[in-house]
């Protein structure tokens, strides 16, 4: 059953002015299907920066939709949740996909869309060789995918969370469970090849943002299921990125985390970057316990023998924290921020 709307009558009669407009009309359509700058606006409805950005400051005073800071970059996007959020929804609804103002605009949105694909790509391409060595290594990625789903199950969550989300593949792999979604990456390359990824798979429900993994732009609390997919071997001080991720965990929330167990292949530090070789299950477990955390399930994927071979082990953890109807969730010990 859709929920019904709370708005005033003012209010009303501020969201229905906001979209009773044909350039506001036509923005709100194409971010509908997903996030965009004001630069890929101006290309497709052929008009200026200055108003654009005019159309896009009343939509979002209004309440319709929200803008984000990328580096230099502005982007926007249609507001998720509240009453005027979804009024828009509805309206936008109600626009026939065969007007063909509406229909020019999808075409022209088709074609920036490619572009950025093909630089995205192009990117992907110079590094995949590099990437591929890597994969030879450990088992397939079919088998940690399969293994992922198993131990997160199929019961639906609200909101998931990718950190270091790369080429956006878990928010692709989890699409079914999730009603919202978000990944971030430190990299505006990998950032283009997941937004592309995404839009080729059809996935509008879920948004890539540019992000420091030690000092997220989220506020605490927001998220079901934080993921965190061949990221932490990267980093000097893992065990505070396992900090910031638990702290975006709502009560009982759980954190994956894909990573290799200790090896020896010392070659991985001057070939592909990685600050750590491996992680036991115990260090794990004490960093888990830090951040307010409880093991539920871990999983060795060991290879084919070999001379170098890495084995890939899956945590699955759970914040301690128990939601209770009327109480306050129980406290746990402090995390950096």
């Amino acid at each position: 059953m859709t929920a019904r709307s709370s708005l005033s009558l003012n209010k009303l009669v501020d969201v229905l002015k906001a979209s009773a407009e044909t350039t506001r009309m036509r923005l709100l359509v194409l971010l509908s299907s997903g996030d965009l700058t004001v630069t890929d606006l101006t290309d497709i409805l052929g008009q200026s920066q200055p108003r654009i950005s005019r159309h896009l400051k009343l939509l979002t005073e209004a309440g319709l939709i929200e803008r984000y800071q990328e580096g230099a970059w502005a982007w926007f996007r249609l507001r998720r949740e509240g009453d005027a959020a979804r009024l828009a929804r509805r309206i936008i609804e109600e626009a026939s996909s065969g007007d063909a103002v509406i229909a020019r605009d999808q075409s022209r949105l088709g074609q920036v869309r490619a572009a950025r694909a093909d630089k995205a790509m192009a990117y992907f391409s110079r590094n995949a060789e590099g990437w591929d060595s890597l994969r030879r290594l450990h088992v397939g990625e079919a088998e940690v995918e399969k293994a992922l789903r198993e131990m997160v199950g199929e019961a639906p969550v609200d909101s998931l969370l990718d950190l270091g989300t790369g080429t956006g593949r878990l928010l692709q792999l989890f699409e079914s469970l999730y009603r919202h979604g978000m990944g971030i990456d430190a990299s505006r390359e990998m950032l283009a090849v997941a937004r592309s990824n995404l839009e080729k798979s059809g996935i509008s429900k879920a948004s890539i943002r540019l992000g420091d993994i030690f000092n997220l732009p989220l506020e605490s609390g927001g998220f079901d299921l934080v993921t965190v997919h061949q990221v932490l071997h990267y980093l000097d001080e893992p065990q505070f990125a396992i900090s910031e991720a638990a702290r975006m965990l709502r009560p009982g929330g759980r954190l994956l985390i894909v990573d290799f167990a200790p090896h020896g292949i010392d070659a991985l530090r001057h070939d592909h970057h990685h600050a750590r070789l491996g992680f036991s299950h115990e260090t794990m477990a004490d960093w888990f316990k830090a951040a307010g955390l409880e093991v539920v399930e871990t999983r060795d994927l060991q290879p084919e023998k070999g001379d170098e071979a890495l084995t890939v082990t899956i945590w699955l953890a759970r914040d301690r924290r128990m939601e209770i109807a009327g109480e306050a969730p129980v406290k746990i010990a402090a995390r950096r921020a």
